[in-house]
C-alpha cells in the first residue's frame, strides 16, 4: 500500500504563516483531509454560520476533486462549530451538500484556534483506490 500526501508544500494560515501538514493524505483507497476553515488565500471571510460553513466544506471538496474523490465518496465529516446556537444553520448547508449521501458525522462545539465559526474535516473512501 503506498500513501500520497497532497499539499505538502504546507497551506498558508493566518498571517501568512506556513502550516506543518499535508491538505489530505490518501492510503488504501482512504482519503483523509485535514481540517478545513472559511479561510481564503490564508484570511478567515467573514460572515455568518451559513456562509462559512460553505467555504469550509467547499475548501474540502476542491481538496478532494484534486485527489479524485467526489461528495459520494465521503464516509465520515467531523464538524466543530464555536456556538451550539450554530447548529441548526449548520445542518441545512450539510444536507444542501450531501443530499442524497449523508456521511456518518460527529458535530461538537469547541473553542478553534482560527477566529471563525467552523471547522470541518472529511474522510473518504472509494474502493477502486484499495
Amino acid at each position: 500500500m503506498s500513501i500520497t500526501r497532497y499539499g505538502v508544500e504546507g497551506g498558508v494560515g493566518t498571517g501568512g504563516q506556513k502550516l506543518p501538514f499535508a491538505r489530505a493524505v490518501e492510503a488504501g483507497g482512504w482519503l483523509y483531509v485535514s481540517g478545513q476553515t472559511p479561510m481564503t488565500d490564508g484570511e478567515v471571510v467573514e460572515g455568518g454560520i451559513v456562509a462559512q460553513t460553505r467555504l469550509a466544506f467547499d475548501n474540502c471538496l476542491t481538496i478532494m476533486t484534486e485527489a479524485g474523490y467526489g461528495v459520494e465518496d465521503v464516509v465520515h465529516v467531523t464538524a466543530v462549530l464555536t456556538d451550539a446556537r450554530y447548529f441548526s444553520s449548520f445542518n441545512k448547508v450539510f444536507r444542501e451538500i450531501f443530499g442524497d449521501h449523508p456521511p456518518a458525522r460527529i458535530c461538537s462545539v469547541q473553542d478553534l484556534v482560527v477566529d471563525c465559526k467552523v471547522e470541518v474535516d472529511v474522510k473518504c473512501f472509494r474502493a477502486d483506490r484499495a
